[in-house]
């Protein structure tokens, strides 16, 4: 699953309790990021995966996490520079 318009990769930065994470994205800035609740059940999100985020339309610095990232994924999405070497 690669990101489209309006979505955006990201590192975990930090888990800041219940569904709400610190993440650093591909465009340098740091957001709130929430887990859906769909997701929250699905899957765990832990400190330095690779998330996709969607940013909000009307508040920039939040954005909803999308989808967790394997390491084979991330393996993958280096390899094709979809992920810069910083993050």
């Amino acid at each position: 699953m690669l990101p489209e318009e309006n979505e955006l990769l990201a590192r975990v930065l930090k888990m800041s309790g219940g569904e709400h994470l610190i993440v650093q994205c591909t465009d340098g800035k740091t957001r709130m990021a929430r887990i859906r609740g769909k997701m929250k059940r699905r899957m765990w999100v832990r400190e330095n995966d690779i998330v996709m985020i969607a940013p909000w339309d009307f508040k920039d610095d939040r954005a909803d996490v999308l989808w967790r990232y394997t390491v084979s994924q991330v393996e993958y999405l280096r390899e094709k520079k979809y992920l810069p070497d910083g993050l």
